[in-house]
This record gives C-alpha cells, sequence and structure tokens, in this order.
C-alpha cells in the first residue's frame, strides 16, 4: 500500500476544479486559511479522542508542532461523542480514531472556515487500515497523525511526489516513512511557513471560542458528505473537497487515500 494524498496550495476554490498536481513550492501554506487571533503567539485545544494505541502518536504531534515559536498546542480531553462523526465545537481540533470501515481512506483532516479564518477542524485515523499488518507501525502511524494535524494550522505539503527523497518532514509525501531522512515530525521548514502564515494579528479571535452546540455539517465519512472535489493528484484521485455551507461557511475535507 502507500499513500496517496494531495493538498494545495490553494489560491482559489473554483481555481482548483479539474487542476493536476503541481511542482513542490516553497510556500506551503493552504491559501490565506488561517486561525484569527489578536495575539503573536497562540495555543490551540486538541480535544483527545483516541485510544491508548494513538495517544503516544498524538502526544508526539502535540510536541513537535508546539516547536513552533508562534504556536503551541495543548492536549485536551476530547469533546467527542460519535467517534463516527468526530464534530469539534469552535475554536479547537478534536482527534478521533475509529473502524470507519474499508472505504479507500487513511486519515481526514476536515477543517472549518468563516472567510479566511478557521474556525474548528478535526483529525480522523482509520483503525480499519491502521489494524493492518502495512499500516499498524509506528513510522507510519507518527507521520500520518503529524500531518493530519498540521493541516488544521493552515498548512499544505512541502512535496507532492511520493518518489522523490524524503524532505524529513511529515509534510512531504512518501512511501518510505522512516527514509533516510525520516518523514515522521515537522522540519524548519515548516516553523518557518507558520511564521509566515501567523505574521500578523486579527482584530477577533477563533481560538477557543464556545459553542452551545456544534453543528455536524460537513463533518461526513464519505463523498457524498465532502461537497465538491476541487482538487485531484496525479492518478486522478480527489483529494481535496469542498463543501459551501452558506453565509460565508465553508468545510474542507483533505483525503489520505490508502492502495
Amino acid at each position: 500500500m502507500r499513500l496517496r494524498r494531495l493538498i494545495l496550495p490553494l489560491a482559489a476554490t473554483a481555481a482548483l476544479a479539474g487542476t493536476a498536481a503541481g511542482p513542490a513550492a516553497a510556500d506551503h501554506a493552504w491559501a490565506n486559511y488561517h486561525w484569527a487571533r489578536t495575539g503573536t503567539t497562540f495555543t490551540l485545544t486538541l480535544g483527545d479522542n483516541v485510544s491508548s494505541a494513538w495517544d503516544p502518536y498524538l502526544d508526539q504531534a502535540s510536541t513537535d508542532w508546539s516547536g513552533s515559536s508562534v504556536l503551541d498546542t495543548s492536549k485536551a480531553t476530547g469533546t467527542v461523542t460519535n467517534l463516527k462523526r468526530c464534530t469539534p465545537p469552535t475554536g479547537r481540533v478534536e482527534v478521533c480514531n475509529a473502524t470507519y470501515g474499508n472505504n479507500g481512506w487513511l486519515g481526514l483532516a476536515q477543517i472549518w472556515a468563516s472567510g479566511d479564518h478557521i474556525t474548528k477542524g478535526a483529525v480522523k485515523v482509520n483503525d480499519s487500515y491502521f489494524n493492518t499488518s502495512s499500516y499498524n507501525k509506528a513510522e507510519w502511524r507518527r507521520m500520518v497523525m503529524c500531518q493530519e494535524v498540521g493541516h488544521t494550522f493552515g498548512l499544505g505539503h512541502q512535496d507532492e511526489n511520493q518518489t522523490n527523497t524524503n524532505l524529513g518532514t511529515c509534510m512531504d509525501y512518501t512511501s518510505n516513512p522512516l527514509g533516510p531522512p525520516s518523514n515522521v515530525a515537522p522540519n524548519t521548514h515548516d516553523y518557518d511557513q507558520l511564521v509566515s502564515i501567523y505574521a500578523h494579528v486579527d482584530s477577533t479571535t477563533t481560538v477557543g471560542a464556545a459553542a452551545a452546540s456544534p453543528s455536524a455539517a460537513g463533518a461526513g465519512n464519505s463523498r457524498a458528505e465532502w461537497g465538491t472535489a476541487v482538487r485531484y493528484s496525479r492518478d486522478g484521485k480527489p483529494s481535496l473537497f469542498a463543501r459551501d455551507l452558506g453565509n460565508g461557511e465553508q468545510v474542507f475535507t483533505f483525503v489520505t487515500w490508502a492502495e
């Protein structure tokens, strides 16, 4: 099995429909999408809804991404009551694992946005695949968890060709996470990109804002619920979906396919 995953730089959703993967770019921000915040640094909560088999990898991802000079992550007890949906409340990211089925995907990152501002996010890892010998390996679990969490900050991939030499970052395509170099953690370029994304401050914040009852709109696990495919990998697989929720709000689903 190989990892088949593509994430933008996203310039405009409409402009991406039907496009193929381009070469690696120095800028791997996800368009202008970012968490709104009024300070130069912020702490984002990662809700822990994962099993003991995944806890070490969520802990490691939280520690690794907190190496950024502009953001920290803090793991907290998860709020999710339905792991299949993994619906996050506003202002945080919920991380879940479950046997989502042999539906083709290894992991998802789902991000809700109002305008350019990320309002909440969800990470899902599919034990229907991670319970198999092909993916039940520390390097795969660590890389996928790191990558999915990284997408919720506004990061894309540094490179989208899995046959290239590894770049030493979890934000890089690879069929061999161990490398060398290994692709299981962020690298300096990821941290530099976060500095660029969060170089400004906003007049309001979407970090930690409470929601009385989070809407499950868009929190699906099938193509029928993800909206329109707006980005495709070189082998023609849809890898990014966008669903318009109305009133300037969208949910984006980034898919890691297993083959």
